[in-house]
């Protein structure tokens, strides 16, 4: 099987050409210390995530562990599970983490770090402006003619937010901000919950040329929270849609975007003739909101709103160097999203002319496309809990993330990693019937592939349905993170999302961003640019 060595591995990348790296560790591990531009796609969801990150079966792909260290072997298992699943190039990084290493080479921590990185950057060069949170409170409690802006999805506003904070996600900002502040006198402060999407959003707004004086707010919620200031919760204040004086104020400001980065738009035709190039990969995202993209979008469109697709481009972007596509029917957030990407050094970011016209339109959800499935036998819902309270020897395995099982699970139900469940269960041997679930049945169903694979004389089923239709029948669950057959490695928790130590978290995260930029120039491989 192919092999690439850290030295190799490095030239290619600073040669340009399309490639994937993907760390498949799980995230807790990656977290410590990874390559700046892998994926985090760990063994235990690539079936789940591997046709969306890398879509083309012929992209180069270089997979890696920690090396010597790793006792998993999870890349090179991954090499050999991609190349069933029809993937045609794929390397291992011979030594993994620890040989890159040795060869001089950076290893970064943290999540979406090239993001991060550029948010630094950019705050290095372009200098926007900065309210401190005992100042913004100040001003607050005067009312003062200021909106706050709140630039992160819904999902984390609701959790936490400034007090009068409006919600509107990165790539709502200059599509919105007219709407909400059409006084040119009116001051507009962007936030987030550290510094990134802070940075970004104000410098969209900068760059789109509204009249307002814009600011971001250092160190978002948690320097707010740092600050010893009060955070909301369960809030519901959302950006409203612009109306027509608006949105051509919108149209005039993205435009003007558009001729400062040199933003290209590409029409449906010739978006026909890429899908169907086998030479290079192309993605195409869907930066709308959830709701106009559930009403209707293109086939194949991922949806990525757009703030969250500069905050996390690893995340939807494995293959560097891809064809990108960007698609918004009102032109706006695909072309500040498109502006954000190319500055951070993808080479060719398109925007969708008239991309719903003569065309049909997928209504619903995103298709998510699992490879290598194979449908084990089940158990139904009642049939697991007759079962269990009969005293029948089962053992109930959840392979759902620990943060999931956390929350809530089968009160009778152990929990494990799905790529270190062979191993568990040689150490803990099941008593009867095994039994997998997780949070809608998908994992289970490949882990009892796995199992059956490993010892087809084990008695295996799956949960029909998970953990999903054992709730949806009435059934009990529990919380809280008891009986586990290895160690908690799979996520990393935000700083936030801790009970001890919080501020200390904070404080490091903080620093962590700041640092990196420098960082970076050690690596030497960024092609971050701005004007």
């Amino acid at each position: 099987m192919p092999t690439v060595s850290a030295n190799a591995l490095k030239k290619r990348i600073v040669e340009r050409q399309e490639l994937a790296i993907l760390d498949v560790r799980e995230q807790g591990i990656y977290f410590d210390n990874h390559l700046l531009w892998a994926t985090n796609l760990p063994l235990s969801r690539l079936e789940l995530e591997v046709n969306a990150l890398v879509p083309r079966r012929t992209a180069p792909m270089v997979v890696y562990d920690s090396g010597p260290e790793n006792k998993e072997r999870a890349a090179i298992k991954a090499q050999e599970r991609l190349s069933e699943l029809g993937y045609t190039d794929v390397s291992v990084l011979t030594g993994g983490t620890v040989a890159w290493q040795e060869a001089g080479f950076e290893l970064f921590s943290g999540l979406n770090v090239p993001s991060k990185t550029f948010g630094e950057y950019l705050l290095q060069q372009r200098k926007p402006s900065e309210i401190l949170p005992q100042q913004l409170n100040a001003r607050l409690q005067s009312n003062e003619n200021l909106v706050v802006l709140d630039s992160r999805p819904f999902d984390e506003y609701v959790a936490m937010s400034i007090p009068t904070a409006i919600d509107v996600p990165g790539a709502e900002l200059v599509y919105r901000v007219f709407q909400i502040a059409p006084d040119p006198e009116t001051d507009v402060v962007v936030n987030c919950a550290g510094r990134t999407r802070s940075i970004v959003g104000a410098m969209s707004l900068v760059n789109a040329g509204i009249p307002n004086r814009v600011m971001l707010l250092k160190d978002g919620t948690m320097g707010w929270q740092l600050a010893g200031l009060d955070l909301e919760s369960g809030k519901s204040r959302v950006g409203e849609a612009p109306e027509c004086d608006a949105y051509r104020k919108a149209c005039e400001a993205s435009e003007r975007v558009s001729q400062q980065f040199g933003v290209r738009f590409v029409d449906c035709d010739t978006l026909q003739a890429w899908r169907e190039d086998t030479e290079r990969t192309l993605y195409l995202f869907d930066v709308r909101t959830e709701s106009e993209y559930l009403d209707g979008h293109l086939r194949g469109a991922r949806h990525a709103p757009g703030g969250q697709l500069v905050q996390t481009t690893d995340e939807f972007i494995a293959v560097r160097n891809a064809r990108i596509v960007v698609i918004d029917d009102r032109k706006v957030r695909a072309t500040m999203t498109a502006s954000w990407l190319m500055q951070m050094g993808h080479k060719d970011v398109f925007v969708l002319n008239n991309p719903f016209e003569n065309t049909d339109l997928e209504i619903g959800p995103e298709k998510r496309t699992v490879l290598g499935l194979q449908e084990q036998e089940t158990v139904e819902p009642g049939e697991l809990k007759a079962a269990l309270e009969s005293g029948e020897p089962v053992t109930l395995v959840d392979v759902s993330s620990s943060s999931m099982f956390r929350t809530q699970h089968i009160e009778q139900a152990l929990w494990c990693i799905r790529q270190r469940l062979e191993f568990a269960l040689a150490l803990r041997q099941p008593v009867g019937l095994l039994v997998l679930t997780c949070e809608d049945g998908v994992v289970a169903q490949l882990a009892a592939t796995d199992i059956k694979v490993a010892d087809p004389r084990q008695l295996v089923r799956v949960l029909n349905g998970g953990n999903l239709a054992w709730q949806q029948n009435g059934f009990p669950m529990t919380s809280g993170m008891s009986s586990t057959l290895t160690e908690v490695d799979d996520i990393w928790l935000r700083p936030y999302h801790h009970q001890v130590g919080q501020e200390q978290r904070m404080k490091n995260y903080l620093e962590w961003e700041v640092q990196l930029m420098d960082q970076a120039k050690r690596d030497g491989t960024v092609d971050f640019h701005c004007s």
